[in-house]
């Protein structure tokens, strides 16, 4: 058991201690980066890696077709798709264009690392190819509509800071994802988020995208929850994203050079964008 802590003040690191695991610290900086320094400082035995969310869940059939399938697996495959869907108010949100969501969340050790974005990082493989497993993977949220709304705020500010580094080129670009380095449902979904919605007033986007969900892709069948999920998630949240960045970018918009729109991204978010160029 290997446990990376970022210089918490509470019991972990001692808690951790006792239950026989390795405490690894690392300044944390966003999501991304503390994952990938994970992968690379932690010292990792196994053949197989998997990134698995606290929220997330292996159902049964999926563990026995890991069991079965992982040592029988040619050494050319060095990506697995899993096929998440959503549990929300103790629903699975079947419709919506929200199942399957395929993400490549197991790979070869070695081959495989973590897109260095603010938000919707994916995991990204070279040297052979991906296959999709079939068993039950599920992002079950236990949690109030309070956490959810508080988590998906923090999301939205993430998420703006992601469009605003598009827009005015503010740091590097991780383009690794494509059709080859990981599910081609999430390369076609990245292609027409940058290329046509983020290019698209928020104020029709958002709109236009929750009706897209429940009409016509049929997230009206998913019922009184299914509803305050797609509005929430569908819409309020993209519509949030597109909020913030037009906050940003006002702020931004008299600050004649790098440093100073940094500096002014730091103080409105908290997030330091000029340690993502190290």
């Amino acid at each position: 058991m290997v446990v990376v802590d970022s210089f918490s003040t509470d019991d972990t690191v001692a808690i951790a201690k006792a239950q026989g695991a390795v405490v690894l610290q690392n300044k944390f900086i966003n999501y991304a980066k503390q994952f990938q320094w994970a992968l690379d400082n932690a010292e990792i035995r196994g053949t197989w890696v998997m990134r698995l969310d606290a929220d997330e869940l292996i159902e049964a059939d999926l563990r026995v077709e890991l069991e079965q399938q992982l040592p029988k697996l040619p050494e050319e495959v060095v990506g697995i798709n899993l096929k998440r869907k959503h549990i929300f108010m103790d629903r699975w949100v079947r419709h919506g264009g929200r199942y399957p969501l395929v993400l490549l969340r197991i790979w070869r050790h070695g081959h495989g690392r973590i897109e260095d974005r603010w938000m919707d990082e994916h995991m990204v493989v070279w040297g052979g190819r991906t296959i999709t497993m079939k068993g039950g993977f599920a992002d079950h949220n236990l949690n109030d509509i309070t956490f959810f709304t508080t988590k998906h705020n923090a999301y939205a500010t993430r998420e703006a800071i992601d469009v605003l580094i598009q827009r005015h080129n503010l740091a590097p670009r991780d383009e690794a994802l494509n059709t080859k380095s990981a599910s081609a449902q999430a390369a076609l979904k990245r292609l027409l988020k940058e290329s046509v919605y983020n290019k698209m007033p928020f104020t029709l986007s958002a709109l236009m995208y929750f009706l897209w969900r429940y009409i016509f892709q049929l997230g009206f069948l998913d019922g009184r929850s299914g509803l305050v999920y797609h509005f929430l998630q569908g819409y309020w949240y993209r519509f949030l994203v597109g909020a913030k960045l037009m906050e940003l970018e006002k702020a931004i918009s008299n600050h004649p050079n790098l440093d100073e729109i940094q500096a002014t991204l730091l103080r409105l978010t908290g997030h330091d964008i000029k340690k993502t160029q190290k």
